[in-house]
């Protein structure tokens, strides 16, 4: 699943991941994910321009494993 972004004036790819995920390193997931709609030039520069349609994967959440409590917190 994804959903979609439309890029603002000299968004960057680092933000736009950072606004999704909450990382700024992220970012590749978002370039493979438009690899076939987006020319090399605009897919590899750090600099995007405004309009561009981006599909953002949506990322599974990995369920948090509950440790019990410790004894001394009962």
């Amino acid at each position: 699943m994804w959903t979609e972004y439309i890029s603002k004036q000299d968004d960057r790819w680092d933000l736009i991941s950072y606004q999704f995920y909450g990382v700024s390193d992220k970012f590749d997931i978002i370039q493979q994910a438009n690899e076939k709609e987006i020319p090399p030039e605009i897919l590899y520069s750090p600099l995007l321009p405004a309009g561009l349609r981006l599909k953002i994967p949506i990322l599974e959440e990995k369920p948090v494993k509950k440790l019990p409590k410790p004894a001394w917190k009962e």
